[in-house]
Parts: structure tokens; sequence; C-alpha cells
């Protein structure tokens, strides 16, 4: 009788326990269906622009982190691109990502990579990659590997987007990529480094962007060095999101289907306080102080192959990206 009181408790207390997360479960399953079809709601609405004054106009968030939602749909519907496969590095747990919202609203299949394998594993855990044709893999990209992890896992030729977010190294991964030949490439800039000079950190294989600087704000590379280095890949500046964080190229054998319908491809400044102290807590530095944070701190020149300080470069800001930071 001891025995089965106890039993009777447990099933008490535990019941309720398993119906809650039972329904957080459902719960959480009919939120994600809400949001997705709120987005598909969001491209019927985009789409329908033939013509827009920046990307900004465009913009919306599903599962991506600043309205690169409704610009790679926007792009992708303007474009008509025929490849539809992705590529993504530095997802994390790919709760929030440039081509989550991809993948589950147009169907496309894809390869996303990020350095810790608790992420990749949580990524395969899930849903998501028996629901779709997603791989997941646990790798720390560099210039000398990226390559091969992307022919590796089947992708080589012609793909549909290809999205770069290392928080370090981005200039220097892109600029090895050669197995494959994205349409769109989305790449995150630094736009602490001002739109002047194309900048970037000096390559480190190991670079980790708090361990080179507690304020988390020296890494990648300025909007004018991806410029540069589109320029050399073939690929043309067709905008930037509003927050000045990815910075989005279409290869120039499908741009021209885009003239007369982006009024500015001017790219944003950013207005991000994510600067942090010694201690990891945010100091919610803004405008060009940024910048007077990693002053000291060593960039090149992708240009010329000089390597000088950040504080050696005047002017850093134009004036027009002065005047928006203010």
């Amino acid at each position: 009788m001891i025995g089965t009181e106890r039993a009777r408790r447990r099933f008490r207390y535990d019941a309720p326990m398993r119906i809650l997360r039972a329904l957080g479960i459902e719960r959480e399953e009919e939120a994600a269906r809400n949001l997705l079809l709120t987005g598909r709601v969001a491209c019927f609405l985009t789409r329908q622009r033939e013509r827009i004054g920046s990307l900004a106009d465009i913009e919306f968030s599903v599962t991506s982190q600043f309205g690169e939602d409704g610009i790679i749909d926007w792009l992708i519907e303007r474009l008509e691109v025929p490849a539809h496969t992705f590529i993504e590095f530095g997802v994390e747990d790919y709760r929030e990502a440039n081509t989550r919202f991809l993948l589950q609203n147009r169907n496309w299949r894809g390869l996303v990579l990020d350095a810790n394998e608790r992420n990749i594993a949580r990524i395969n855990e899930a849903a998501i990659t028996w629901r779709h044709d997603l791989t997941a893999a646990a790798a720390f990209v560099t210039r000398d590997n990226i390559d091969s992890l992307i022919a590796g896992a089947g992708l080589t030729g012609e793909i549909g987007l290809l999205s770069i977010d290392l928080d370090g190294n981005d200039y220097w991964v892109w600029e090895r990529i050669s197995v494959v030949s994205p349409i769109i490439c989305v790449c995150e800039y630094n736009a602490v480094f001002g739109d002047t000079t194309p900048i970037t950190i000096p390559y480190d294989e190991r670079f980790q962007r708090t361990r080179a600087h507690h304020s988390n704000l020296y890494f990648g590379a300025s909007i004018a060095a991806l410029r540069h280095l589109a320029s050399r890949k073939g690929y043309v500046l067709a905008g930037t999101s509003s927050a000045g964080v990815n910075a989005f190229f279409v290869r120039s054998d499908y741009a021209t289907r885009l003239e007369g319908r982006i009024a500015s491809t001017d790219p944003a400044p950013s207005h991000l306080r994510e600067s942090r102290d010694e201690q990891g807590r945010l100091t919610h530095a803004r405008g060009a102080a940024r910048a007077g944070l990693i002053a000291h701190l060593p960039v090149v020149n992708v240009e010329t192959g000089k390597t000088v300080l950040l504080k050696e470069i005047d002017p850093l800001y134009s004036e027009a990206w002065l005047r928006a930071q203010i």
C-alpha cells in the first residue's frame, strides 16, 4: 500500500508537469507555424514591389536577425534564381539564421556549418533536419579548409545563396571560396571600421572575436573591403540591411536583372551598441566612439596589403556616415 500511495503521489505531482511540458512543445510548434504563416504573408506583399528605394524597404524577419528574410526573398524573386541551394556558416544552433526561413518557406536544400559541436548536435536532433534537406556539420572554418568542407558536403558549381557570418575572418574566407559560384552572397561587415577604407583584421586561423578584444568590436571587414573583394570576384553590391550589419551582393550576370529596381544601394552605418567592458558587461558605446575603443589594434588595407593601426586611418567615416551616427 505504501508503494501504491507513493505512486499515486508521484502521478499526482508529475502528471501536471508532463502535461505542461507537452503543452509547451505544442504551443512552441503552433507559434512557429503562425510565425511562418506571417512570413509568407509578408513575402506576398513585398514580392509585389517591382521597384524599391533601398533594401530597407523590403526587410522583415521571421528567423533572421535584422530583416534579412525579406531582403533574401525579394532578391530571389526578382533575380529568378534557378539554383535552389544555399550555404551558411556561423549559424550557432540555427534558431536565428539568414537561411532558415528560406529552407522552410521555399524548401531549398542547404549546408550549415558552426564550430560548436553542441550547436550542430541540437540542429541534427531537431525536426527541421528530417523535414528538409539540411546538412549540418561541426567545423572551425578557415580559408584553407572552406573549399574542402563545401565540396565534402557534395556542393559544387552554381548555388543560389552563400551567407557568411564568422565574426572574424569573413573577408579572408570569402576570398578563398572557389568550389561554388553563388548567385547571391550575404556577408556581415563591421560598420565600426567605417566606409572610407578597404580594411579587415589580419588573418588569424584561430581568431575568436571576444578573445581578440574584450569590447567585441574588433572583427571582420569594412564594407569598402567587401566591395573591393566582391568586384574582384564578379559581384555587385545590391545594398545592405538598415541595421548596418549585412551586405548583399549579386553576381554580375544576374545583377542586370536589378537595373532600375533599387534606387539606392548605399551601405548603411550601424547604430548597434554592443560594446563590452573587460568583465563582459555592456557599455553601450555609440557612433564614432566605438572605434576609439579599438583604435590601437592593427588592420590590413586589402588594396595596398599594408598593415596599419585603426587610429592611423583618417577619415575613417564619410561625412554621410558621421551625420547618420550622431
